[in-house]
């Protein structure tokens, strides 16, 4: 906290110190009457020098302590270069402002201040011979004579550490230098340290050659200021040596050299030496022969230690080793990209490291969140290692070179490298900085704001500071976030859309590696879409060359990018000319993505929009994936029907409503429009079952109205000689309908006053069968198969039957099983009176007064048991069949069913056709138990979806998951599981619906 300013004469200088940047005006105002600093008290330049640095209070204290530490004669000579030197005066009082840890070892090593005046010289920069000679001389010449070798290796290390961190704060060098400077006194330091280990041991040094491997930050010589130094040791036995002998005295080299940087001595430490990127990490020998090291590379490798190795370099040690070591691997490292699951193996990699970030941290992460360095890191590296196989321009070790290669080659364009290099080299800055005011080893952005106005002073900030760098951090990092999530997907348009048609295009290889990368599986075909769509100067292809970047990071995003990019050119080929189409392309984009999630999430909402592409602008409109109710679509169906000339015309008017409302309740279903945001765990997807089933449930019933209509106009005009109703029944009747359910209904007439009973029965039967043709007559559409072998004597009974004819059947020959279909009986076209009356018929059979007897509950478990026995299809797996597997759909709605019949006389809520609503109702009448309704309810819903997921993926319905592995991936994405977790999603069906199943066996075949 700043002191209060002082009154009276002092009252100018105190004001004079806040204008220069003091935050303590007074504690600085007796620091500067200390005797020591009286020759230069007076002095103006050495305000302003002090003024311009990052930390004007830590400055002064650091000059002050300094100068204390000075032997008497040595004083003057220090001041009167501060004051007359300008160069020297910056690069010293630079680091005291920047740094607490250099002004402490200054303090305890006060002539090491010399240093910034030789340090002008380029020859003594790191990297250079007369460099290490200056080092070596500082451990084992005059100045470490008389101490520990670690203690003067520390010693030096920090005394070039200052001429680093000098030319550093004062601009001299700019980032992407001083972290290969910090690399080369690390390379440097580890020699020295490797030295010292043979000098003590030297009969190991005698049998064995040694080479260390430089990795990570340090091999790509891009080192932080604080950072755990990463190698790999390789090692050959000297001649006429063995082997194990010399394996033996590598290893005790190797370790004495790692405890002589990080052993903390009076002098403390340097930096940890990190040998765990070694092969078996820590749990491997520290040292293998190079041909040690090929063996593991060729044989069990992971991806990320292919990755790692891009940075690999000889830094300490035998040379001629090293070279051997990155020459032999070199090859195996630019053939990775051609592992199986390579690509998802560097993404899984990136999520898990966002994944392990303490949420208090992830906010404050410069290195590891999203939108920091590792995004820039990983996506260059991606990049290399797919490229780079064709491309040696690309292989550098160093992160801003590769940069700069990939945008020279047109991998990446030029505007989002210079965008991605410039918000590298500042978040690099900010954690250089951040690690050198204490040497600590850190990538969190401080909190408070004494440490933030240090550090945007140091980038030069002065105006508002710390709302200055706030606002430079946060729009550097989601400049990062941007351009890593479409890094791939720019160079390749540009390479694409920039093509003469007859140019030869080395390049277009290069552009099929990159649609690889990205998971397409024939980035030759997906490339030739591309320039299809991109090439040329139309409208049409300017607007989709902006979209097309976006598009392809959404395509790559789902189970089959190729289906996403091939269905995309075909709507653009039918649609590209259409104005509306190019407005929705360009300014909906939410319209854009829903589009590509849509096109490439299977088969059947594509084949819905391909046959009426016009249907996509359901995707922008406000309301255009909300379900519409049944009377709207009726209403609109049998307007449709009424302007149409003839039946089939009429009933393919109504499929056209049909086909693009499937459309609109498939597209909304895929996009989460449901109530289904959210992550995995969050979201109600029984919610989302329910509103799907509703939809397709009321669609049918519009559909079947409009059939309906058409035939019984088209022979009979306005008025049928018998009122006619259609009665839904199985998941129909229970608004359960899935994406390739069939319509199961039952067909009930009743002759009008006067009218001949069999002409009546004709004309329903001709109704009937005419309905049933119209609706699966060949056509653009999808058609309607109706089934009504739910009917009394299923297909031997006639097809339509009067009222009185039911309830004679119902009376005398009703099986229980036919009562058990009534419970999802209701009425969903015709004449709605005729509909409520056979309701009314079938109430007291399917819920009996007193509940069903002992005979008809066995009755009912038998036929379940031998459908379980009887029914599953010859080699299908129970224990992942949605339909009548364990656990699966059967299982949950038999259960129900039979709490309906046993109890539906008795409980109001159970008299509903709907399954979750029968099972939360005998829940709350206490027949279920709070966790066994829960059980089964989730494994309702689930396999409810896993069907919904395959006709949604493959086009046609089916009751097990698909065997191909796309289409396995694709239903796994639609159930809310990651890419690479397809064997966790049929694990946890399993347990999911044995559970369920449990749950059966006490309330079905016991209770």
């Amino acid at each position: 906290m700043a002191l209060p300013a002082p009154q009276g004469r002092r009252s100018s200088a105190f004001i004079r110190l806040l204008r220069h940047g003091f935050t303590q005006p007074s504690a600085a105002g007796l620091l500067l009457d200390a005797p020591e600093l009286a020759p230069v008290r007076d002095d103006s330049v050495l305000l302003e020098a002090l003024g311009a640095t990052a930390d004007p209070d830590l400055a002064l204290l650091g000059l002050v302590r300094l100068v204390e530490a000075q032997d008497p004669d040595d004083q003057q000579e220090l001041l009167s270069t501060v004051v007359a030197a300008k160069p020297l005066r910056d690069r010293l009082l630079g680091v005291l402002g920047a740094s607490e840890a250099l002004g402490d070892h200054l303090a305890r090593h006060p002539h090491d201040w010399r240093s910034l005046v030789t340090y002008e010289s380029a020859d003594l920069h790191p990297g250079t011979p007369e460099f290490e000679e200056s080092l070596a001389e500082g451990i084992w010449g005059e100045r470490g004579a008389d101490r520990p070798r670690a203690d003067a290796l520390r010693a030096a290390y920090r005394r070039c550490l200052l001429g680093i961190a000098a030319r550093d704060v004062c601009g001299t060098t700019d980032v992407a230098e001083t972290a290969a400077e910090l690399a080369d006194l690390a390379t440097a330091t580890v020699r020295a340290a490797l030295e010292i280990s043979r000098e003590e041991q030297p009969g190991d040094a005698a049998v064995c050659r040694l080479s260390v491997i430089g990795m990570g930050k340090c091999g790509g010589r891009e080192l932080n200021y604080v950072s755990d130094v990463d190698v790999i040791f390789v090692a050959e036995p000297k001649e006429g040596v063995e082997e194990a002998e010399a394996l033996r005295s590598a290893t005790r080299i190797a370790a004495r050299m790692m405890r002589v940087c990080s052993d903390i001595t009076a002098e403390g430490t340097i930096w940890p030496v990190d040998a765990n990127l070694r092969p078996e990490g820590r749990n491997g020998p520290l040292v293998r022969t190079l041909s040690s090291h090929l063996a593991y590379y060729q044989r069990w490798a992971k991806t990320w230690e292919f990755q790692a190795l891009l940075k690999a370099r000889p830094m300490a040690g035998d040379p001629e080793l090293g070279r051997a070591y990155v020459e032999g691997l070199s090859p195996m490292v630019w053939q990775a990209a051609e592992r199986d699951n390579f690509v998802a193996d560097v993404r899984q990699m990136r999520r898990r490291v966002v994944e392990n970030i303490p949420a208090d941290r992830v906010d404050r992460e410069l290195k590891l969140g999203p939108g920091g360095l590792r995004d820039v890191e990983f996506a260059v590296q991606l990049l290399q290692l797919v490229h780079g196989r064709s491309d040696a321009t690309l292989r550098s070790a160093t992160t801003l070179e590769a940069l700069g290669a990939l945008a020279a080659g047109g991998y990446v364009g030029r505007q989002d490298a210079a965008a991605l290099d410039a918000a590298y080299r500042f978040l690099r800055t900010l954690e250089h900085r951040i690690q050198l005011y204490r040497m600590r080893r850190t990538h969190l952005m401080p909190e408070n704001d004494a440490d933030l106005r240090r550090l945007a002073r140091s980038l030069g900030m002065r105006t508002e500071a710390v709302d200055t760098l706030r606002r430079e951090w946060k729009w550097h990092a989601r400049e990062v976030r941007r351009i890593h999530e479409k890094l791939f997907y720019r160079p390749l348009l540009d390479a694409v859309a920039h093509l003469d048609p007859g140019e030869t295009r080395l390049s277009a290889k290069a552009a099929g590696h990159r649609l690889e990368a990205l998971g397409y599986a024939d980035p030759v075909a997906a490339l030739r879409h591309l320039e299809a769509l991109a090439s040329g100067v139309t409208r049409k292809a300017a607007i989709q060359r902006t979209l097309l970047p976006v598009l392809l990071s959404w395509f790559a995003d789902s189970a089959d990018p190729d289906a996403g990019l091939l269905n995309f050119r075909k709507v653009s080929d039918a649609l590209g000319k259409t104005p509306w189409y190019l407005r929705l392309l360009r300014d909906e984009g939410a319209a854009a993505e829903n589009l590509a999630r849509v096109l490439s999430a299977g088969r059947l909402a594509p084949d819905l929009l391909l046959r009426a592409p016009e249907a996509v602008a359901l995707l922008g409109a406000p309301d255009g994936l909300r379900p519409r109710g049944r009377a709207a679509l009726e209403q609109e169906v049998l307007a449709a029907v009424g302007r149409a000339d003839g039946a089939e015309a009429a009933v393919a008017a109504a499929r056209g409503v049909r086909r693009r409302e499937l459309f609109r309740t498939a597209a909304a279903d895929l996009i989460g429009a449901y109530g289904t945001e959210g992550s995995p765990a969050e979201k109600d997807h029984g919610s989302a079952i329910d509103v799907v089933g509703s939809a397709v449930s009321d669609l049918t019933a519009a559909t079947l109205a409009g059939a309906l209509r058409a035939a019984v106009r088209e022979q009979w005009g306005d008025t049928l000689p018998t009122r006619f109703t259609v009665i839904g029944v199985g998941r129909f009747g229970g608004h359960e309908l899935s994406y390739g359910s069939d319509a199961d209904v039952l067909f009930v007439h009743e002759p009008r006053e006067g009218a001949d009973e069999q002409e009546a029965a004709k004309a329903a039967r001709a109704v009937a069968d005419e309905m049933r043709r119209l609706l699966q007559l060949p056509s653009a559409d999808p058609p309607l198969p109706i089934d009504a072998d739910l009917r009394p004597e299923g297909r031997s009974g006639p097809l339509v039957r009067t009222l009185a004819s039911y309830a004679a059947y119902y009376r005398r020959w009703s099986l229980v099983w036919e009562a058990q279909a009534l419970l999802r009986a209701e009425p969903v076209a015709g004449d709605a009176g005729l509909g409520q009356r056979f309701l009314d018929l079938i109430d007291p059979l399917r819920y009996p007064v007193e509940g069903l007897g002992e005979d008809a509950i066995r009755e009912i478990r038998r036929l379940k048991a031998r459908m379980e026995s009887e029914r599953l299809p010859r080699g299908a797996d129970p224990t992942t069949h949605t339909k009548l597997g364990r656990g699966g759909l059967s299982d949950v709605e038999w259960t129900v069913q039979l709490l309906q019949m046993r109890h539906g006389w008795c409980v109001p809520g159970l008299r509903t056709t709907r399954t979750r609503e029968a099972l939360a109702a005998a829940h709350a009448a206490g027949l279920v138990g709070t966790e066994e309704a829960q059980t089964l309810d989730e494994a309702w819903v689930l396999a409810a979806r896993v069907r919904n997921a395959v006709m949604l993926v493959r086009g046609r319905p089916g009751d097990t998951f698909p065997v191909d592995g796309r289409e396995l991936a694709a239903v796994g994405r639609y159930l809310g599981y990651e890419e690479g977790h397809v064997g966790e999603m049929l694990d946890d069906y399993r347990r999911i619906t044995r559970r369920a199943r449990g749950v059966v066996e006490e309330l079905f075949y016991e209770g």
